[in-house]
Order: C-alpha cells, then structure tokens, then sequence
C-alpha cells in the first residue's frame, strides 16, 4: 500500500475510505502469515492485531440505517475478528487463512461495487466554528488605483 498523507485522505469518498481499509487488512494478513511461517510471534500479533483495528474501523462505518444488510455485515466484521483473535492465540495459520478467504471475498464484492455504482460524494457536515462565522463578501468590481 501506497504512502497516505492525510490531505489525500480528506479527499476521498466514504465508499473509497472503506476500499482502502480493505486494502490494508488484506495486507496485513499477508504480513501475519508470513510472520507466523517465520515463527516471528511477536510482528504477528502485532500484524493480527492490525486487522482487528481495520474490522472494528469498518463496522464503525456502517450505516445501520441502510437496513438489514448493515447489521449482517456486522456480523461477518465479528466473525472474521473472533477467526483472528482464535488464530493470533495459537499462531494458527489454517484459521487466519480462513478469515483471510472471507476478508478477501468482502473486499472484492466493495471493490466490483465500486466500479459499478456511481460514487456520491457526501457533503461534509459544517462544525460549530463554520457554521456561526460571519464571512462579508467583499465586492468583486473594486478597481485598485494607483498612486
């Protein structure tokens, strides 16, 4: 994954923020199972530990509104984290493969949905500072003489 300031990120879309999260959690289960290959505990706790962050951060983004489909998602995100919380206990590969292939599975699905539903930006709330500052509009047709 590409170096990400923060500028880059106040410009991208909900739907873009979740493909990048998903992005991240596809690379820090690379990372895991590496380190577990390589017997390295302590970096695959670490990495493991990672993907619980990424879950908690998607299911944070759920819009419940949206219906039933919010809340089963939900479950998946709690289902996949319980698979690697069981996996990062016993550095057990099989079961951070398994919650791998059904991480993979969701990110494919946003990422085919991306490419085909139109992205809608959503409008950034004002915070209390923006919305009670008085801005005067300075005339536009000033001609500056001089002297």
């Amino acid at each position: 994954m590409e170096w990400i300031t923060k500028e880059i990120v106040y410009q991208k879309t909900p739907q873009q923020l979740t493909a990048l999260l998903y992005e991240a959690g596809l690379e820090q289960f690379t990372k895991a199972a590496r380190y577990i290959h390589q017997e390295n505990i302590l970096e695959a706790n670490r990495s493991m530990q990672k993907i619980n962050d990424i879950l908690e951060r998607l299911g944070a983004g759920l819009n419940y509104e949206a219906g039933i489909i919010a809340d089963q998602l939900d479950q998946v995100y709690n289902f996949i984290a319980d698979t690697v919380v069981q996996a990062n206990l016993k550095k057990d590969a099989i079961k951070l493969s398994e919650a791998e292939r059904l991480f993979q599975t969701l990110s494919d699905t946003w990422n085919e949905a991306l490419k085909t539903a139109p992205v809608r930006p959503v409008k950034r709330k004002q915070n209390a500072y923006e919305q009670n500052v008085f801005i005067e509009e300075q005339p536009t047709n000033i001609l500056e003489t001089g002297k």
